[in-house]
């Protein structure tokens, strides 16, 4: 095992836009979807600007059925006849369930077999639903983590300081011990250093700041895992 210079002995990640994203695009898999249900022709750019806005807009988001029905029915509206709620919404929700409309980020794997290689503890603390540990597992993601905090589970979401300290409880270790990896400012970055961590905040365009990264290597080089 490597010698590991660094206070950090745990590392924990956000999930979407952090390990796997959307492969199609959001916008894809409902067009596809709804054109199965009749609704064909939609446009792909407006259906993922639609999800985007949408999105952005939909706080607090408790990730559950009805949640993402709310927001599904919105990005539609005025689309089509009937909202999907009322239509297709359940054949789109089992559809992000499927390894098939995800894609794993090219440098998690190695990054995490490198973090791994040093000794540290990994985790997940993901706002999700009852939808990721099976996606995990197909994905063939859980293997590597020690812990995996889904705020479905917990009842608390990021940036809440509740679902970081249960990820501490199961990770044993302090939280100034601990950093966390994510894409989001306010639920990974702001949740993670008020609650005490460390914290990385990824962006995958071009960075602006000390804190901030434009790939998961950068993980493993600052932490000396490679």
């Amino acid at each position: 095992m490597l010698e590991r210079p660094s206070p950090i002995e745990a590392v924990t990640f956000d999930v979407g836009g952090t390990l796997i994203e959307p492969d199609p695009s959001v916008g894809e898999i409902y067009a596809r979807v709804a054109a199965r249900n009749g609704a064909k022709g939609l446009s792909v750019d407006l259906l993922n600007r639609r999800f985007s806005e949408n999105w952005q807009k939909a706080r607090p988001f408790h990730h559950g059925q009805e949640d993402w029905s709310r927001l599904v029915d919105r990005v539609f509206e005025g689309l089509l006849p009937q909202p999907p709620s009322e239509t297709f919404f359940a054949e789109l929700y089992a559809e992000f369930a499927q390894v098939g409309a995800w894609r794993v980020f090219d440098d998690v794997v190695p990054t995490i077999e490198a973090l791994a290689g040093v000794g540290l503890d990994l985790g997940i603390i993901s706002n999700w639903d009852d939808r990721l540990r099976p996606l995990l597992k197909d994905l063939r993601l859980d293997r590597y983590f020690n812990s995996i905090l889904v705020s479905c589970e917990t009842g608390f979401a990021k940036p809440s300081p509740v679902i970081f300290q249960e990820a501490l409880r199961r990770l044993g270790r302090p939280a100034a011990a601990v950093l966390h990896v994510g894409d989001d400012l306010q639920d990974d970055f702001a949740g993670a250093t008020t609650a005490g961590f460390s914290a990385l905040h990824l962006r995958r365009e071009t960075p602006s700041a000390d804190l901030q990264i434009q790939s998961l290597h950068e993980v493993a080089v600052r932490l000396g895992a490679l």
